[in-house]
């Protein structure tokens, strides 16, 4: 299974880091990726680090913003979010989807999902 952390409160051009810790065996083979969703909104894609080593791939509006990463030894992975804004407000998710290389801006490729955290933004 999957478990966020780093959310909390953030101020408005502020930085944090989201961690994904995940259980079981094989994460080397599990592309991870971050997606976060407003209340009544579905999940929108953030940012996906392949269990291939390919280079990560951003939301196209966030790319300058963000860096995802990965720890194959330690079973974690990391979102970097720079220069927060109160439109950031959301819960974030992790999910794992394995020998994911394409479609992986869709919710459904993935296999397991974190609980999520939540992230507000204060202006």
């Amino acid at each position: 299974y999957l478990t966020e952390s780093g959310g909390g409160l953030v101020q408005t051009g502020g930085s944090l880091q989201l961690s994904c810790s995940a259980s079981g065996s094989a994460f080397g083979t599990y592309t991870m990726a971050f997606f976060r969703q407003y209340p009544g909104k579905e999940r929108e894609f953030f940012a996906a680090a392949f269990w291939n080593n390919d280079r990560p791939r951003y939301a196209p509006s966030m790319h300058d913003r963000l860096t995802v990463s990965r720890d194959n030894i330690n079973n974690a992975a990391y979102l970097h979010i720079d220069d927060l804004k109160p439109e950031d407000t959301a819960t974030y998710y992790c999910a794992a989807g394995q020998y994911i290389t394409t479609r992986y801006n869709l919710e459904d490729v993935y296999d397991y999902w974190g609980p999520g955290t939540q992230v507000t933004v204060s202006s």
